[in-house]
């Protein structure tokens, strides 16, 4: 055995997020269980009192966000996590905190919806990720991860973003990223305590007046104001953090899809290759901000695409923007199954297909 090579460890993806939120500095977590993302919270329960942290299991989602909110508003890595209705109460303190310019992390490992819904795994909510979620002008960063490698690589990068940009990050899985297990290399883990010092935190700081933090601004000039810098923040978020990943650039159709359903969609590539069909497939990452021109550039020569998701289409509105005027009208396809039913690689490659050889009429 290769004493230099990585070690990987068997995890459940919602593990994988717990262990390294806990070795990116994660101090400070509180949450309330909802299926399935409950081996996120046992695993916090079990070992952030370990490392010196605190964990609360509050009596609501409403007041888990308000917890998180007053942790990081001290000065402390915080985090949170639940499923769909879960992270629907957490949306108003999700906006104070974007408000407030306050770093925090959320993690929402997706269920079928709306309302109660089902317990299967869907991406329903990424509508409510992207755009902010609760009230007024505000965006979180959004991160989807299609391994449990990614769960824990993007977990950690996370709470370096919100850090970066002072905001809230969000990690958007879903009930199969969360539940399956595979192999995985943890990061290594930083010391909290030689994090930069977060200056602005509230409290008394050696050589400085007390501060405290708020998102409440009665004159609509000063908080027009603030809304502008902060719009100039995600400005500068959307020039240097975009991510994404693509393969078969060659494609005579591509395929755009992120998570789960970009699992299935790379099976569904490998089913058109054995069939002699040519078929790319563009991964956006960060779904905010989202890889526009990067998706642009690689639909500029007015190929056909087909959008699958785990929702009755929500992700392709952001395709339709991003590639608008770089191809022709009526080009962008949906494949979409919802409520917790998971799209098969079959139907994809049936689908595809299916465009392909419409064009050729």
């Amino acid at each position: 055995m290769n004493p230099l090579r990585p070690k990987k460890v068997l995890m459940k993806g919602n593990e994988a997020i717990a262990e390294a939120a806990l070795r990116a500095g994660c101090r400070a977590y509180f949450g309330y269980p909802i299926t399935p993302q409950n081996e996120l919270i046992a695993y916090m329960a079990a070992h952030i009192m370990d490392r010196g942290g605190v964990f609360i299991q509050a009596e609501s989602e409403v007041a888990a966000i308000n917890m998180v909110y007053g942790a990081s508003a001290a000065g402390a890595r915080s985090m949170t996590s639940s499923s769909s209705p879960g992270i629907s109460l957490k949306q108003e303190g999700i906006s104070y905190a974007a408000g407030a310019d306050i770093p925090l992390v959320a993690v929402n490992v997706v269920r079928g919806g709306p309302g109660l819904g089902s317990i299967a795994p869907a991406q329903g909510d990424y509508f409510q990720a992207t755009r902010g979620g609760g009230h007024g002008d505000y965006r979180c960063i959004v991160l989807a991860p299609k391994s449990v490698q990614e769960c824990a690589d993007l977990t950690f990068l996370a709470f370096e973003l919100a850090d970066a940009y002072r905001m809230p990050a969000i990690i958007l899985a879903d009930g199969i990223i969360g539940q399956m297990m595979e192999g995985v290399v943890l990061p290594d883990a930083i010391d909290p305590a030689r994090l930069p010092p977060r200056d602005w935190a509230v409290g008394h700081r050696q050589g400085r007046q007390a501060r405290r933090i708020s998102s409440l601004n009665l004159s609509p000039e000063s908080m027009e104001a603030q809304i502008r810098e902060r719009f100039a923040r995600y400005e500068t978020l959307r020039e240097r953090e975009v991510r994404y990943e693509c393969s078969g650039e060659d494609g005579d159709l591509i395929m755009v899809a992120y998570g789960t359903a970009a699992r299935v969609a790379l099976g569904a590539q490998q089913l058109a290759a054995q069939a002699g069909i040519r078929l790319g497939l563009f991964r956006p990452v960060s779904l905010w901000p989202f890889p526009a021109e990067a998706l642009a550039r690689f639909a500029a020569e007015g190929k056909p695409i087909l959008t699958v998701e785990m929702s009755m289409g929500q992700l392709v509105e952001d395709v339709k923007l991003a590639v608008f005027g770089k191809t022709p009208p009526n080009t962008v396809h949906l494949l979409s199954r919802c409520g917790g039913v998971v799209p098969q690689e079959a139907e994809v490659f049936a689908a595809a297909k299916a465009i392909l050889d419409q064009g050729k009429d």
